[in-house]
């Protein structure tokens, strides 16, 4: 009876909005103190961030634990991805970066402390689900766009080597060129110089951006956009069924009931 009562605080605490926003504050804090590591700090200052480390270690080995014990089904908290990310995270922070040779390891999972805004914000958590599941459909327009590149590439190392070998003397220079070109940095330099000896090769350059800048990369937004809405109406649909509220599919299923229902009325009175 105290454990329920104790882990029914712990629900509450993990579902506080305030401490929510402690948590957030943390992780800024410790992204901050990952930068600040990188300039060079007075021994009092360095003792201060050294403090401020093991405190941030402490304090998300605590949260943690209080997640964890607020779960009902404690079986259940480690089929997250994101639980075991962040225990991973908490877990390696917490080896000592002093006099150790961990030392480096321990300094870079601190890093990926960072990380955990990502698996704290839902918003955040949807829009790296939507990429991930995403690459699968990105991974054909990819490959669709490295042939274009490849293409292009070949030609125009056939065409304009001995114009600038520098920038067309085989096909792998080529192909960074071309994505040079992709990203227009100081694309018209690259251009200019060829039409000076071709002066059609406008043709080459514009298409090329046509397929790759602009064909391409809408297809990539597209899709990303797509599958984000997927999973968006997916978290609002899980949230609904939480909470015991009628979700999108079920109105519309009461709507065509609804719908079916006059129409078998006026048909009979149609019928009498």
């Amino acid at each position: 009876m105290q454990f329920s009562t104790l882990q029914q605080k712990f629900i509450k605490v993990r579902s506080n909005k305030a401490f929510e926003l402690f948590v957030i504050a943390v992780i800024i804090v410790s992204a901050l103190l990952v930068g600040a590591k990188t300039y060079p700090m007075s021994a009092t200052v360095d003792r201060i961030t050294l403090f401020l480390d093991w405190f941030i270690s402490i304090f998300f080995l605590v949260e943690i634990t209080i997640r964890f014990l607020a779960e009902e089904k404690k079986s259940h908290f480690f089929k997250s991805f994101w639980n075991v990310f962040d225990t991973l995270i908490v877990t390696v922070s917490l080896i000592p970066i002093e006099n150790s040779e961990m030392a480096l390891i321990a300094r870079l999972v601190r890093v990926f402390r960072v990380l955990r805004m990502v698996s704290f914000i839902p918003e955040l958590r949807i829009l790296l689900v939507s990429l991930v599941k995403a690459l699968p459909q990105l991974g054909y327009v990819m490959l669709l766009m490295f042939i274009i590149f490849y293409i292009y590439a070949a030609v125009g190392s056939t065409l304009f080597e001995k114009i600038n070998p520098d920038l067309w003397g085989d096909i792998a220079i080529s192909l960074l060129t071309l994505f040079r070109v992709m990203t227009f940095e100081d694309w018209t330099d690259v251009m200019y110089e060829t039409m000076e000896v071709y002066s059609l090769s406008w043709i080459y350059y514009l298409s090329f951006i046509f397929f790759t800048a602009f064909a391409f990369l809408n297809m990539v937004i597209g899709i990303v956009v797509n599958v984000m809405e997927q999973e968006h109406a997916k978290v609002l649909k899980e949230e609904a069924e939480a909470n015991h509220e009628p979700t999108i599919k079920d109105l519309d299923e009461k709507l065509q009931a609804v719908q079916a229902q006059l129409a078998q009325l006026l048909q009979q009175k149609r019928d009498n």
